[in-house]
């Protein structure tokens, strides 16, 4: 006996959709590509009403009885599916937690890097953990690391809402920032300012200062 193989080169069985030839129920309940019941008819009158539309005969109920076959474009319909799969795909996306981690004594080039990063994960749709890791005495500097986070969240809040504020776990301080649902409306510099009051009683006039004449009485 021949050893077996341990690989299996051989292609993958496709399964081919039943449409067309490929159907071999005797007796259908058609239904047209307009949507209009065509009764239960045979296979072969009901392949002969497909060709004459130069369409397909597509089986899509097949623990009907009869079975229930449509008649349409296969080709498009096959595209519009796999459209609509895509599309479920890319809306059931699972938010994972990406982390990005750094050194309270972190320099502003690889905070820079870290803010990039943090960016990129939360347009992805994706929580960050933002941890700020303490090593040997450094324990010590936890305000340092919590002013840090507040930081990072600041500069990310266009993109970011806050979901866990900065909090020590045993060697670590840890923040968790979440994708920013609404959109950031910034207030103005001019409207955070008080309004100066206006004076709105207005000054009375000086008094006319009556001009004294030096010309003599009449007598």
């Amino acid at each position: 006996m021949p050893p077996r193989p341990r690989f299996d080169r051989r292609a993958p069985v496709r399964e081919l959709p039943n449409i067309n030839d490929r159907i071999n129920y005797p007796k259908l309940r058609v239904v047209d590509a307009d949507g209009t019941q065509l009764g239960i008819i045979n296979r072969e009158e009901a392949l002969e009403v497909a060709k004459e539309r130069e369409l397909d005969l597509v089986l899509v109920s097949e623990k009907a009885d009869p079975p229930v076959c449509r008649i349409m474009d296969y080709g498009k319909f096959k595209f519009e599916q796999e459209k609509k799969a895509k599309e479920a795909k890319k809306k059931s996306h699972q938010t994972e937690v990406k982390e990005v981690k750094m050194r309270y004594k972190i320099d502003q080039h690889d905070y820079a890097v870290r803010i990039g990063h943090a960016v990129r994960f939360l347009k992805a749709g994706d929580k960050v953990k933002c941890t700020v890791i303490f090593r040997g005495r450094e324990i010590q500097h936890t305000a340092l690391a919590e002013t840090l986070l507040r930081r990072m969240a600041t500069d990310l809040e266009e993109q970011a809402e806050i979901q866990q504020a900065p909090k020590r776990e045993g060697r670590n301080m840890i923040m968790f920032l979440t994708p920013r649902k609404t959109p950031l409306i910034k207030k103005d510099k001019d409207d955070s300012q008080p309004t100066k009051a206006v004076r709105s009683i207005s000054t009375p006039p000086p008094p006319a200062i009556k001009k004294i004449s030096n010309k003599p009485k009449n007598t």
